[in-house]
């Protein structure tokens, strides 16, 4: 017995090993960020059900300490991160980076990041922001401009405050929601206005590397910055107040810019295939195609493959390329629609199962779309029609506005709504 326990120990850990590394047949490696590594929304995840059970997917653990807003969750390690006002967990209503088990939800510590963000409609406040993880290291900015740095074990390591020691201004009254850019050694972001419009610090120490200036720049918005390769030239894509811009990654250097006529606000983060740009902005501006393209150098300019549409508007929710499509809602209106990338053609808009604004992921053939009024839907990723395969409500909703995105990984997906936050089983049997 004395040689077989072992045995038997071993192999019940081998298993639950292959288990764990098993769940989904093309897992991603981490979601450390807003829209996952790559920041496409597009998670990697196959075999994953093609239809939902009335009432939706199996709830795995539901758990509470998230606190008040609409960051949505950055996972790496088997610990998820959020950030949020007041969490339950806490015994005063300041902001808190929390940090739970993957597992189980289990809250496993929370760290005090600033004041809550109590500015304009009620509906509207909460913090926004979705960490960024690398390695050991979490970053986030806090509605109020101030960028803190927090190790895994919950202790702050630095703060800046993009307001006061870069000028940061904002395009819109409604406090920061970018997730910063970890890029090798450095952490990319935009204090935006003319100043210092984007910044790059040292991950580690966050003193100043360079600084980007865009004259007359109207203040930062609330997308996160995406990589670019063109001819060998490292490009960081932005949108602030005032459009697209484009950066050398190496110096600093603004190589481009799209202005557009000034809005309310500017929020969806771009998406990059190639050397190719699409933006989209709310309030009827519409969405655009760019085309970067390279010269002696290392220089980039941009030309226009279409200008803004606005059919293809699209406030809040964000935009997903799938195939040669772009998935998204019309403005805010709860309706989504398909149009084709390289003409803007729109396919078809379609209303589905739940209302007001829709935020939205992708994963193996199938939009993940959340809508404002709490309901959670499936849909075919197909360009030939809208088809929904399934839709439930998410517990706790009606409240305030169901604005987080939702989150595929590993084979499961995530929601937070306000203080809680829950994991539901994708996998196909």
């Amino acid at each position: 017995m004395r040689s077989v326990f072992p045995s038997l120990l071993l192999c019940a850990v081998l298993l639950a090993q292959f288990a764990s590394v098993g769940r989904s047949e093309s897992p991603a490696v981490s979601w450390p960020t807003f829209r996952g590594a790559d920041r496409t929304a597009v998670a990697p995840d196959t075999g994953l059900l093609a239809a939902w059970p009335e009432g939706g997917p199996k709830l795995v653990w539901e758990s509470a300490g998230a606190g008040r807003g609409y960051a949505s969750v950055a996972i790496a390690g088997g610990r998820i991160y959020t950030l949020g006002d007041g969490p339950s967990t806490a015994d005063d209503k300041d902001e808190y980076l929390t940090c739970f088990n993957q597992a189980n939800g289990r809250p496993l510590w929370k760290a005090k990041t600033g004041e809550a963000w109590n500015e304009g409609d009620p509906s509207w406040q909460g913090s926004r922001s979705t960490p960024s993880v690398d390695a050991n290291r979490i970053y986030v900015i806090t509605p109020h401009g101030v960028l803190v740095c927090v190790n895994d074990r919950g202790a702050e390591v630095w703060r800046k405050d993009l307001r006061e020691e870069f000028d940061g201004e904002k395009a819109d009254g409604w406090g920061y929601s970018e997730s910063v850019l970890i890029d090798g050694h450095k952490l990319v972001c935009t204090p935006g206005g003319e100043a210092h419009t984007m910044v790059a610090l040292d991950k580690l120490t966050g003193e100043l590397i360079w600084s980007t200036s865009r004259g007359n720049d109207r203040g930062a918005g609330h997308a996160s910055i995406v990589i670019a390769e063109v001819s060998g030239t490292r490009v960081y894509v932005q949108i602030t107040g005032s459009g697209a811009m484009g950066v050398r990654a190496d110096d600093g250097k603004l190589l481009w810019t799209y202005d557009i006529d000034d809005t309310t606000a500017v929020i969806p983060t771009p998406i990059v295939r190639g050397d190719l740009v699409f933006f989209a902005a709310g309030y009827g501006r519409g969405g655009a195609l760019l085309r970067q393209v390279p010269n002696a150098g290392g220089e980039v300019t941009v030309e226009e493959v279409y200008g803004l549409n606005p059919e293809l508007a699209n406030k809040h929710g964000g935009v997903v390329l799938v195939g040669d499509h772009v998935y998204g809602d019309s403005d805010d209106g709860g309706i989504p629609y398909c149009a084709e990338l390289m003409s803007g053609k729109r396919v078809w808009r379609s209303r589905g199962s739940g209302r007001n604004s829709a935020s939205i992921a992708a994963a193996d053939g199938h939009l993940y779309i959340r809508y404002a009024d709490g309901t959670m839907t499936l849909v075919e990723a197909n360009p030939s029609a809208f088809k929904e395969v399934g839709s439930f409500k998410i517990p706790g909703s009606g409240q305030r506005p169901s604005w987080s995105h939702p989150v595929v990984f590993d084979g499961r997906l995530y929601l937070r709504e306000d203080d809680n936050l829950m994991c539901y089983e994708l996998m196909a049997e």
